[in-house]
């Protein structure tokens, strides 16, 4: 077992533990909405009781922390998962020569929130969004949202609930640098490609890492803003979807798309390698992967 790490400085610790406080504020009010969605699902699509999150508290098994997995089955809802976590730990060697100021030092501390929501309507969109602070000799954030709508009908740039998301992205964005949306949405563009399929995974958003500008509260408002957006557009998108009636081929459609998402997340998703590879829970790393899915 590693020990913890107490090598780092007093304020890069209580830049992790502020962090770590929004991001916890951040998980509630994020559980409250979806649970707010889930009491507004109308009955005739949806005849179930609205679901709830249960709330697991986990440790990590190396260094000290932790965290709290956020998970609902409810009735709009077939699966979300809505975790925080945080960590005083080391890297291991492999993955000490993969980060940058751990060459020396493998001691890191982390904070982070990751979701993943799975609608039972197939008009309603797939949603994923993570933020995280980093911090070895060096400081980062990361993170971003990016949205996967199930029908093709919807996966244009064009479609509504696209336009709706990159707006809200771009906004996160521009009052920090106008620079920083085109750059993050091409990253995202990039990132979530399958290439063995040679097709997106979704229709994007943003996309951002080892994010440090030098000035930790301008990065740290930055990364506020986008959970913020995400929490303002999302709900929108999914109140103007879920009254919409579907077809079995629809849900058809749907169980194949998500698919899509499993082989981009056990193949290619930097997040989930982190977890396994630092000790993370698995139940919350693995969360993402859908609860029912079609291969044709």
């Amino acid at each position: 077992m590693s020990e913890p790490a107490p090598t780092l400085p007093p304020e890069i610790l209580a830049r992790r533990d502020r962090a770590k406080a929004w991001f916890e504020d951040l998980q509630a009010r994020i559980c409250a909405e979806l649970e707010r969605l889930e009491d507004e699902a109308p009955p005739e699509l949806y005849p179930d009781a609205p679901g709830r999150f249960e709330m697991r508290p986990w440790t990590r098994e190396t260094g000290v922390g932790g965290g709290t997995g956020g998970h609902l089955k409810g009735r709009l809802f077939e699966k979300a998962g809505v975790h925080t976590s945080a960590a005083t730990a080391r890297f291991s060697p492999e993955m000490a020569a993969q980060m940058p100021g751990a060459d020396k030092d493998p001691s890191y501390v982390s904070a982070s929130i990751s979701l993943i929501v799975h609608p039972v309507s197939p008009r309603v969109p797939t949603v994923h969004m993570n933020t995280r602070f980093l911090s070895t000799a060096e400081s980062w954030f990361g993170g971003g949202a990016d949205l996967t709508p199930m029908l093709d009908e919807q996966r244009s740039q064009d479609a509504d609930d696209a336009k709706l998301f990159h707006a809200a992205m771009k906004a996160a964005c521009d009052p920090f640098d106008p620079e920083w949306h085109p750059r993050y949405k091409a990253w995202c563009d990039e990132y979530f490609f399958l290439p063995h399929r040679g097709e997106p995974r979704g229709i994007g958003g943003i996309f951002y890492d080892r994010h440090n500008t030098g000035d930790f509260e301008t990065d740290f408002a930055f990364t506020r803003a986008v959970g913020e957006a995400f929490l303002d557009v999302y709900p929108k998108i999914v109140r103007h979807r879920m009254s919409e009636p579907w077809t079995d081929a629809d849900r058809a459609e749907q169980l194949v798309r998500r698919g899509r998402y499993v082989e981009f997340n056990l193949l290619y998703d930097r997040g989930t390698m982190f977890g396994l590879k630092a000790g993370g829970n698995i139940e919350t790393i693995l969360s993402s992967m859908p609860p029912l899915v079609a291969w044709p």
